[in-house]
Protein backbone atom coordinates (compact mmCIF):
# COMPACT_ATOMS: atom_id res chain seq x y z
CA UNK A 1 0.00 0.00 0.00
CA UNK A 2 2.90 2.36 0.60
CA UNK A 3 4.53 1.93 -2.60
CA UNK A 4 1.06 2.63 -4.22
CA UNK A 5 0.51 5.83 -2.21
CA UNK A 6 3.51 6.57 -3.24
CA UNK A 7 3.33 6.66 -7.02
CA UNK A 8 -0.46 8.34 -6.32
CA UNK A 9 1.85 10.95 -5.19
CA UNK A 10 4.24 11.17 -7.87
CA UNK A 11 1.62 11.26 -9.96
CA UNK A 12 -0.28 14.11 -8.70
CA UNK A 13 2.77 15.76 -7.93
CA UNK A 14 5.32 15.59 -10.81
CA UNK A 15 4.70 18.24 -13.79
CA UNK A 16 1.80 19.50 -12.34
CA UNK A 17 0.65 22.66 -11.46
CA UNK A 18 -2.18 22.40 -9.77
CA UNK A 19 -4.69 20.11 -8.76
CA UNK A 20 -7.89 21.08 -6.67
CA UNK A 21 -9.59 17.76 -4.69
CA UNK A 22 -11.33 18.89 -2.16
CA UNK A 23 -11.27 16.86 0.88
CA UNK A 24 -9.22 14.44 -1.15
CA UNK A 25 -12.03 12.59 -2.87
CA UNK A 26 -10.39 11.53 -5.58
CA UNK A 27 -6.81 10.40 -4.66
CA UNK A 28 -8.80 8.06 -1.75
CA UNK A 29 -10.89 6.69 -4.74
CA UNK A 30 -7.49 6.41 -6.91
CA UNK A 31 -6.05 4.40 -4.04
CA UNK A 32 -9.01 2.11 -2.52
CA UNK A 33 -11.04 1.66 -6.16
CA UNK A 34 -8.87 2.85 -9.16
CA UNK A 35 -11.35 0.89 -11.49
CA UNK A 36 -13.89 2.30 -11.01
CA UNK A 37 -12.51 6.31 -11.49
CA UNK A 38 -13.34 7.91 -15.08
CA UNK A 39 -10.80 10.47 -15.99
CA UNK A 40 -11.47 13.03 -18.87
CA UNK A 41 -9.45 14.42 -21.65
CA UNK A 42 -10.39 16.73 -23.69
CA UNK A 43 -8.70 17.81 -26.91
CA UNK A 44 -9.47 20.22 -29.72
CA UNK A 45 -8.84 18.71 -32.65
CA UNK A 46 -7.41 22.10 -34.88
CA UNK A 47 -4.38 20.65 -35.45
CA UNK A 48 -3.47 16.96 -36.87
CA UNK A 49 -0.19 16.29 -35.08
CA UNK A 50 -0.12 15.45 -31.63
CA UNK A 51 3.24 16.70 -30.33
CA UNK A 52 5.38 16.04 -27.26
CA UNK A 53 3.16 18.90 -25.58
CA UNK A 54 0.25 16.88 -25.73
CA UNK A 55 2.60 13.79 -24.79
CA UNK A 56 3.37 15.12 -20.99
CA UNK A 57 -0.69 15.00 -20.23
CA UNK A 58 -1.22 11.50 -22.10
CA UNK A 59 1.49 10.13 -20.22
CA UNK A 60 0.46 10.74 -17.08
CA UNK A 61 -2.94 9.48 -18.18
CA UNK A 62 -1.24 6.07 -19.38
CA UNK A 63 0.33 5.75 -15.27
CA UNK A 64 -3.53 6.10 -14.74
CA UNK A 65 -4.26 3.50 -16.95
CA UNK A 66 -1.56 1.19 -15.22
CA UNK A 67 -3.88 1.65 -11.91
CA UNK A 68 -7.02 0.52 -13.68
CA UNK A 69 -8.65 3.84 -14.41
CA UNK A 70 -10.67 4.20 -17.66
CA UNK A 71 -9.51 7.14 -19.45
CA UNK A 72 -12.30 9.05 -21.84
CA UNK A 73 -10.56 10.51 -24.65
CA UNK A 74 -12.64 13.54 -25.86
CA UNK A 75 -12.82 14.86 -29.38
CA UNK A 76 -14.38 18.40 -29.18
CA UNK A 77 -15.20 18.31 -33.48
CA UNK A 78 -18.15 20.21 -32.66
CA UNK A 79 -16.91 23.00 -29.98
CA UNK A 80 -13.65 22.83 -32.43
CA UNK A 81 -15.61 24.99 -34.82
CA UNK A 82 -16.55 27.73 -32.48
CA UNK A 83 -12.97 27.25 -31.06
CA UNK A 84 -11.66 27.72 -26.94
CA UNK A 85 -10.26 31.59 -26.87
CA UNK A 86 -7.20 30.10 -24.92
CA UNK A 87 -4.08 31.88 -25.38
CA UNK A 88 -5.70 33.97 -28.31
CA UNK A 89 -5.07 37.64 -28.40
CA UNK A 90 -7.31 37.45 -31.54
CA UNK A 91 -10.53 35.90 -32.29
CA UNK A 92 -9.76 32.45 -34.10
CA UNK A 93 -10.82 31.86 -37.54
CA UNK A 94 -13.57 29.27 -38.19
CA UNK A 95 -12.59 25.52 -39.06
CA UNK A 96 -14.44 23.28 -41.35
CA UNK A 97 -16.10 19.93 -40.22
CA UNK A 98 -14.73 17.95 -42.81
CA UNK A 99 -11.13 19.33 -41.43
CA UNK A 100 -11.98 18.65 -37.75
CA UNK A 101 -13.43 14.97 -38.42
CA UNK A 102 -9.94 14.62 -41.03
CA UNK A 103 -7.83 15.69 -37.28
CA UNK A 104 -9.77 14.04 -35.42
CA UNK A 105 -9.39 10.16 -36.90
CA UNK A 106 -5.21 11.51 -36.87
CA UNK A 107 -5.78 11.92 -33.24
CA UNK A 108 -7.25 8.33 -32.64
CA UNK A 109 -4.65 6.92 -34.13
CA UNK A 110 -1.97 8.41 -32.23
CA UNK A 111 -3.01 7.94 -29.53
CA UNK A 112 -2.14 4.30 -29.07
CA UNK A 113 1.81 5.91 -29.28
CA UNK A 114 1.22 6.07 -25.82
CA UNK A 115 -2.32 5.30 -23.89
CA UNK A 116 -3.39 1.56 -23.75
CA UNK A 117 -6.55 1.59 -25.95
CA UNK A 118 -7.98 -1.32 -24.14
CA UNK A 119 -11.66 -0.72 -23.91
CA UNK A 120 -11.70 -1.53 -20.15
CA UNK A 121 -9.25 1.06 -19.39
CA UNK A 122 -10.00 3.38 -22.53
CA UNK A 123 -12.93 5.11 -24.89
CA UNK A 124 -13.07 7.82 -26.98
CA UNK A 125 -16.25 10.19 -27.89
CA UNK A 126 -17.36 13.22 -30.05
CA UNK A 127 -18.86 15.98 -28.53
CA UNK A 128 -21.13 16.50 -31.40
CA UNK A 129 -22.30 13.35 -30.39
CA UNK A 130 -25.17 15.30 -28.20
CA UNK A 131 -24.49 18.77 -29.47
CA UNK A 132 -25.85 18.18 -32.84
CA UNK A 133 -29.81 17.37 -33.30
CA UNK A 134 -31.91 15.69 -35.58
CA UNK A 135 -32.23 19.05 -37.74
CA UNK A 136 -28.75 19.71 -37.75
CA UNK A 137 -28.00 16.44 -40.09
CA UNK A 138 -27.54 17.03 -43.38
CA UNK A 139 -28.32 13.29 -45.15
CA UNK A 140 -26.25 11.95 -48.10
CA UNK A 141 -28.13 13.71 -51.40
CA UNK A 142 -27.50 10.06 -52.29
CA UNK A 143 -30.05 8.26 -49.88
CA UNK A 144 -33.57 9.23 -51.10
CA UNK A 145 -35.30 7.15 -48.17
CA UNK A 146 -34.92 5.33 -45.27
CA UNK A 147 -36.91 1.88 -44.56
CA UNK A 148 -38.13 0.44 -41.88
CA UNK A 149 -39.73 -2.85 -40.69
CA UNK A 150 -43.22 -2.41 -39.17
CA UNK A 151 -45.53 -4.94 -37.55
CA UNK A 152 -49.19 -4.92 -38.52
CA UNK A 153 -51.69 -6.09 -35.91
CA UNK A 154 -52.45 -9.20 -37.92
CA UNK A 155 -48.25 -10.01 -37.07
CA UNK A 156 -46.96 -9.77 -40.87
CA UNK A 157 -44.47 -7.07 -41.65
CA UNK A 158 -44.72 -4.10 -43.80
CA UNK A 159 -42.11 -2.03 -44.87
CA UNK A 160 -42.46 1.59 -44.50
CA UNK A 161 -40.05 4.57 -46.60
CA UNK A 162 -39.51 7.51 -44.79
CA UNK A 163 -37.98 10.52 -47.08
CA UNK A 164 -34.70 11.05 -45.92
CA UNK A 165 -35.00 14.72 -45.79
CA UNK A 166 -37.73 14.41 -43.13
CA UNK A 167 -37.72 15.20 -39.65
CA UNK A 168 -38.88 11.50 -38.99
CA UNK A 169 -36.10 10.44 -41.62
CA UNK A 170 -33.30 12.49 -40.20
CA UNK A 171 -34.33 11.48 -36.65
CA UNK A 172 -33.78 7.69 -37.99
CA UNK A 173 -30.28 8.63 -38.94
CA UNK A 174 -29.23 10.45 -35.78
CA UNK A 175 -30.71 7.89 -33.68
CA UNK A 176 -28.44 5.12 -36.04
CA UNK A 177 -25.12 7.40 -36.19
CA UNK A 178 -25.25 8.53 -32.36
CA UNK A 179 -21.69 6.76 -30.93
CA UNK A 180 -23.68 6.45 -27.54
CA UNK A 181 -25.82 4.00 -29.27
CA UNK A 182 -22.91 2.43 -31.80
CA UNK A 183 -19.90 2.95 -29.60
CA UNK A 184 -21.07 1.94 -26.45
CA UNK A 185 -24.61 0.16 -27.16
CA UNK A 186 -26.76 2.40 -25.06
CA UNK A 187 -30.19 1.96 -24.62
CA UNK A 188 -31.03 5.90 -24.35
CA UNK A 189 -28.79 8.65 -26.09
CA UNK A 190 -28.16 12.00 -23.60
CA UNK A 191 -28.65 15.46 -25.65
CA UNK A 192 -27.82 18.95 -24.74
CA UNK A 193 -31.35 20.96 -25.56
CA UNK A 194 -31.48 24.77 -25.56
CA UNK A 195 -33.49 24.51 -21.93
CA UNK A 196 -30.69 22.31 -20.82
CA UNK A 197 -28.03 24.94 -21.85
CA UNK A 198 -30.14 28.03 -20.65
CA UNK A 199 -30.66 26.13 -17.65
CA UNK A 200 -26.77 25.80 -16.73
CA UNK A 201 -26.23 29.66 -18.51
CA UNK A 202 -29.10 30.30 -15.14
CA UNK A 203 -26.11 28.93 -12.42
CA UNK A 204 -22.95 31.08 -14.34
CA UNK A 205 -22.17 34.53 -13.89
CA UNK A 206 -21.14 36.90 -15.98
CA UNK A 207 -18.88 37.85 -13.31
CA UNK A 208 -17.83 34.07 -12.96
CA UNK A 209 -16.65 34.27 -16.99
CA UNK A 210 -15.56 37.77 -17.49
CA UNK A 211 -12.71 37.05 -14.62
CA UNK A 212 -10.75 35.22 -17.33
CA UNK A 213 -7.56 36.91 -17.72
CA UNK A 214 -7.39 35.92 -21.11
CA UNK A 215 -10.72 38.01 -21.50
CA UNK A 216 -9.76 40.97 -19.50
CA UNK A 217 -6.51 41.61 -21.74
CA UNK A 218 -8.77 41.74 -24.65
CA UNK A 219 -11.09 44.03 -23.06
CA UNK A 220 -8.44 46.29 -21.70
CA UNK A 221 -6.92 46.59 -24.99
CA UNK A 222 -10.64 47.48 -26.97
CA UNK A 223 -10.42 44.36 -28.98
CA UNK A 224 -14.12 42.52 -29.40
CA UNK A 225 -15.26 39.61 -27.55
CA UNK A 226 -17.94 37.49 -28.87
CA UNK A 227 -20.47 35.81 -26.86
CA UNK A 228 -19.69 31.84 -28.53
CA UNK A 229 -16.00 32.47 -27.24
CA UNK A 230 -17.27 33.26 -23.23
CA UNK A 231 -19.50 30.38 -23.29
CA UNK A 232 -16.81 27.92 -24.33
CA UNK A 233 -16.12 27.65 -21.21
CA UNK A 234 -19.69 26.48 -19.91
CA UNK A 235 -19.93 24.09 -23.00
CA UNK A 236 -16.53 22.35 -22.13
CA UNK A 237 -18.31 21.85 -18.42
CA UNK A 238 -21.30 20.40 -19.95
CA UNK A 239 -19.22 17.90 -21.69
CA UNK A 240 -18.08 16.60 -18.05
CA UNK A 241 -21.76 16.84 -17.17
CA UNK A 242 -22.40 14.53 -20.32
CA UNK A 243 -19.45 11.78 -20.16
CA UNK A 244 -20.73 11.57 -16.26
CA UNK A 245 -24.35 10.97 -17.66
CA UNK A 246 -22.86 8.29 -20.17
CA UNK A 247 -20.25 6.76 -18.30
CA UNK A 248 -21.76 6.99 -14.77
CA UNK A 249 -19.16 9.42 -13.10
CA UNK A 250 -16.38 11.94 -14.63
CA UNK A 251 -13.82 12.16 -11.63
CA UNK A 252 -10.95 13.73 -12.84
CA UNK A 253 -10.73 16.10 -15.87
CA UNK A 254 -6.81 16.89 -16.69
CA UNK A 255 -5.58 19.50 -19.18
CA UNK A 256 -2.35 22.08 -19.38
CA UNK A 257 -2.77 25.20 -16.78
CA UNK A 258 -3.84 27.45 -19.46
CA UNK A 259 -7.06 25.10 -19.30
CA UNK A 260 -7.68 25.19 -15.80
CA UNK A 261 -10.38 27.77 -15.98
CA UNK A 262 -12.49 25.90 -18.22
CA UNK A 263 -11.95 22.62 -16.14
CA UNK A 264 -13.16 24.54 -12.73
CA UNK A 265 -15.90 25.62 -14.71
CA UNK A 266 -16.59 22.17 -15.22
CA UNK A 267 -17.26 21.64 -11.66
CA UNK A 268 -20.00 24.58 -11.39
CA UNK A 269 -21.85 22.92 -14.46
CA UNK A 270 -21.60 19.77 -12.46
CA UNK A 271 -22.59 21.33 -9.39
CA UNK A 272 -25.60 23.20 -10.71
CA UNK A 273 -27.04 20.30 -12.22
CA UNK A 274 -26.82 18.21 -8.95
CA UNK A 275 -23.59 15.67 -9.72
CA UNK A 276 -20.72 14.99 -8.19
CA UNK A 277 -18.23 17.94 -9.31
CA UNK A 278 -14.90 16.45 -10.73
CA UNK A 279 -11.10 17.54 -9.59
CA UNK A 280 -9.03 19.08 -11.68
CA UNK A 281 -5.28 18.25 -12.26
CA UNK A 282 -3.61 20.88 -14.58
CA UNK A 283 -0.15 20.27 -15.98
CA UNK A 284 2.99 22.31 -16.51
CA UNK A 285 2.85 23.37 -20.38
CA UNK A 286 6.16 22.13 -21.97
CA UNK A 287 8.10 25.24 -23.72
CA UNK A 288 8.48 24.83 -27.70
CA UNK A 289 12.35 23.73 -29.20
CA UNK A 290 12.87 28.00 -28.86
CA UNK A 291 12.89 27.32 -25.23
CA UNK A 292 10.03 30.57 -24.73
CA UNK A 293 6.72 29.97 -25.80
CA UNK A 294 4.87 26.74 -25.25
CA UNK A 295 5.09 24.44 -27.75
CA UNK A 296 2.98 24.85 -30.55
CA UNK A 297 2.74 23.57 -33.73
CA UNK A 298 1.48 27.49 -35.25
CA UNK A 299 4.70 28.45 -33.49
CA UNK A 300 6.89 25.48 -35.99
CA UNK A 301 8.74 24.71 -32.23
CA UNK A 302 7.28 21.30 -31.71
CA UNK A 303 8.65 17.91 -31.81
CA UNK A 304 5.32 15.46 -33.33
CA UNK A 305 5.40 12.02 -31.97
CA UNK A 306 5.25 10.97 -35.30
CA UNK A 307 8.53 12.61 -36.32
CA UNK A 308 10.95 10.04 -37.96
CA UNK A 309 13.23 9.22 -35.47
CA UNK A 310 16.60 11.04 -37.01
CA UNK A 311 14.15 14.29 -37.07
CA UNK A 312 13.22 14.12 -33.64
CA UNK A 313 16.82 13.53 -32.41
CA UNK A 314 17.94 16.66 -33.96
CA UNK A 315 15.24 18.61 -33.00
CA UNK A 316 15.83 17.12 -28.93
CA UNK A 317 19.54 18.25 -29.77
CA UNK A 318 18.56 21.82 -30.63
CA UNK A 319 16.94 22.50 -27.79
CA UNK A 320 18.68 25.53 -25.24
CA UNK A 321 20.50 24.40 -22.44
CA UNK A 322 17.43 25.99 -20.23
CA UNK A 323 14.98 23.64 -20.93
CA UNK A 324 16.93 20.48 -20.64
CA UNK A 325 15.70 19.17 -17.12
CA UNK A 326 12.49 20.27 -17.59
CA UNK A 327 12.14 18.10 -20.75
CA UNK A 328 13.91 14.93 -18.88
CA UNK A 329 11.02 15.82 -16.13
CA UNK A 330 7.84 16.46 -18.32
CA UNK A 331 9.00 13.78 -21.31
CA UNK A 332 10.65 10.94 -19.77
CA UNK A 333 10.32 8.70 -16.60
CA UNK A 334 13.46 10.07 -15.11
CA UNK A 335 13.33 9.90 -11.85
CA UNK A 336 12.85 13.49 -10.00
CA UNK A 337 16.15 12.91 -7.42
CA UNK A 338 18.12 12.57 -10.97
CA UNK A 339 15.81 15.63 -12.75
CA UNK A 340 17.39 18.17 -9.87
CA UNK A 341 20.58 16.66 -10.59
CA UNK A 342 20.94 17.38 -13.82
CA UNK A 343 19.88 20.78 -12.74
CA UNK A 344 23.02 21.33 -10.54
CA UNK A 345 24.78 19.91 -13.29
CA UNK A 346 23.53 22.45 -16.07
CA UNK A 347 23.81 25.28 -13.75
CA UNK A 348 27.27 24.43 -12.41
CA UNK A 349 28.76 23.61 -15.67
CA UNK A 350 29.63 20.19 -14.35
CA UNK A 351 28.85 18.76 -17.65
CA UNK A 352 28.53 19.14 -21.37
CA UNK A 353 25.06 19.75 -21.84
CA UNK A 354 25.19 18.22 -25.29
CA UNK A 355 25.62 14.77 -23.37
CA UNK A 356 22.71 15.42 -21.71
CA UNK A 357 20.80 16.37 -24.53
CA UNK A 358 22.03 12.85 -26.26
CA UNK A 359 20.37 11.22 -23.37
CA UNK A 360 17.67 13.06 -23.65
CA UNK A 361 17.04 12.23 -27.16
CA UNK A 362 17.26 8.88 -26.77
CA UNK A 363 15.35 8.42 -24.45
CA UNK A 364 12.03 10.11 -25.99
CA UNK A 365 12.95 8.81 -29.33
CA UNK A 366 13.23 4.88 -27.47
CA UNK A 367 9.88 5.91 -26.32
CA UNK A 368 8.06 6.42 -29.55
CA UNK A 369 9.72 4.50 -32.03
CA UNK A 370 11.62 1.61 -30.10
CA UNK A 371 15.34 0.77 -28.95
CA UNK A 372 15.82 -0.57 -32.35
CA UNK A 373 15.45 2.98 -33.88
CA UNK A 374 17.88 4.77 -31.15
CA UNK A 375 21.13 4.07 -32.84
CA UNK A 376 19.96 4.28 -36.14
CA UNK A 377 18.60 8.11 -35.63
CA UNK A 378 21.95 8.85 -33.60
CA UNK A 379 24.09 7.84 -36.38
CA UNK A 380 21.53 9.35 -38.89
CA UNK A 381 21.99 12.73 -37.15
CA UNK A 382 25.81 12.15 -37.04
CA UNK A 383 26.25 11.55 -40.54
CA UNK A 384 23.80 14.62 -41.52
CA UNK A 385 25.22 17.28 -38.99
CA UNK A 386 27.87 16.62 -37.30
CA UNK A 387 29.77 14.81 -40.43
CA UNK A 388 28.24 17.58 -42.78
CA UNK A 389 27.03 14.36 -45.00
CA UNK A 390 24.41 14.09 -47.35
CA UNK A 391 21.71 11.74 -45.78
CA UNK A 392 20.80 8.54 -48.29
CA UNK A 393 17.52 9.17 -48.62
CA UNK A 394 16.67 12.52 -49.14
CA UNK A 395 12.77 14.69 -48.85
CA UNK A 396 11.03 14.37 -52.09
CA UNK A 397 9.61 17.16 -53.77
CA UNK A 398 8.17 17.39 -57.57
CA UNK A 399 8.02 20.49 -59.65
CA UNK A 400 5.81 21.39 -62.93
CA UNK A 401 6.98 23.09 -65.87
CA UNK A 402 9.23 26.29 -65.06
CA UNK A 403 7.35 27.04 -61.44
CA UNK A 404 9.38 28.74 -58.78
CA UNK A 405 11.73 27.11 -56.08
CA UNK A 406 9.79 29.26 -53.75
CA UNK A 407 6.65 28.23 -54.94
CA UNK A 408 7.61 24.29 -54.92
CA UNK A 409 9.30 24.86 -51.31
CA UNK A 410 6.10 26.41 -49.78
CA UNK A 411 3.51 23.71 -51.68
CA UNK A 412 6.48 20.71 -49.85
CA UNK A 413 5.99 22.32 -46.34
CA UNK A 414 9.78 23.12 -46.11
CA UNK A 415 8.95 26.58 -45.77
CA UNK A 416 6.06 29.02 -44.20
CA UNK A 417 5.90 31.41 -46.24
CA UNK A 418 7.69 33.06 -49.17
CA UNK A 419 8.96 35.54 -46.47
CA UNK A 420 10.94 32.76 -44.51
CA UNK A 421 12.33 31.67 -48.10
CA UNK A 422 13.92 35.60 -48.83
CA UNK A 423 14.75 35.46 -45.38
CA UNK A 424 16.70 31.66 -45.74
CA UNK A 425 18.56 33.39 -49.11
CA UNK A 426 19.80 36.07 -47.79
CA UNK A 427 20.93 34.36 -44.96
CA UNK A 428 23.51 32.02 -47.46
CA UNK A 429 21.14 29.35 -46.19
CA UNK A 430 20.04 27.59 -49.48
CA UNK A 431 22.38 25.59 -51.48
CA UNK A 432 22.37 23.67 -54.38
CA UNK A 433 24.07 20.02 -53.23
CA UNK A 434 25.48 19.19 -56.82
CA UNK A 435 27.07 22.48 -58.00
CA UNK A 436 27.65 23.58 -54.20
CA UNK A 437 26.38 26.92 -54.83
CA UNK A 438 24.60 28.78 -52.56
CA UNK A 439 20.83 30.05 -54.40
CA UNK A 440 21.08 33.84 -54.15
CA UNK A 441 18.38 34.38 -56.68
CA UNK A 442 14.91 34.73 -54.85
CA UNK A 443 12.85 33.77 -58.08
CA UNK A 444 15.05 31.11 -59.04
CA UNK A 445 13.03 28.95 -61.57
CA UNK A 446 13.07 25.01 -61.25
CA UNK A 447 14.58 23.79 -64.33
CA UNK A 448 15.81 20.43 -63.94
CA UNK A 449 16.11 17.84 -60.64
CA UNK A 450 18.26 19.44 -58.29
CA UNK A 451 19.24 18.33 -54.58
CA UNK A 452 19.42 21.33 -51.75
CA UNK A 453 20.42 21.82 -48.54
CA UNK A 454 17.47 24.48 -46.97
CA UNK A 455 18.90 25.65 -43.67
CA UNK A 456 21.41 23.69 -41.44
CA UNK A 457 18.66 20.18 -41.22
CA UNK A 458 16.62 20.11 -44.31
CA UNK A 459 17.82 17.62 -47.58
CA UNK A 460 15.39 17.83 -50.61
CA UNK A 461 15.30 16.53 -53.55
CA UNK A 462 13.17 18.18 -56.56
CA UNK A 463 12.21 16.16 -59.60
CA UNK A 464 10.98 17.92 -62.54
CA UNK A 465 7.72 16.05 -64.32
Amino acid sequence: MKDKEKMIDDILSRGVGEFVDPDGIFRNKLLTNPEKVVIKLGVDPNRPDIHLGHAVVLRKLRQLQDLGCKIIFLIGDYTATIGDPTGKSKVRPDIEQAEVDKNAKTYIDQVGKILNTDPTVFSWMRNSDWYYGPTDLVPDPSIKSINIETKKEDGTTQTLEIPANSFVGKALFFESTRMQKTHLHLSQIATVTLKGLLWTMKHITHAQLIERDMFQDRLNKNEELYMHEMIYPILQGIDSLMISYIYGNCDLEVGGTDQHFNMLMGRNVMKSNKVAPQSVLSFDLLEGLDGKEKMSKSLDNYVSITDEPSDMYGKILSIPDSSIAHYFELCTYTSLSRVEEIKKEVIGGKVNPKDLKMELARQIVAEYHGEEKVKEAENDFITKFQKKEIPDVLEQLEAEGDELLSDVLLRGGIVESKTEFRRLVEDGAVSNLDTKEKIEDFFQKIEGDMKLKIGKKRFVEIRKK
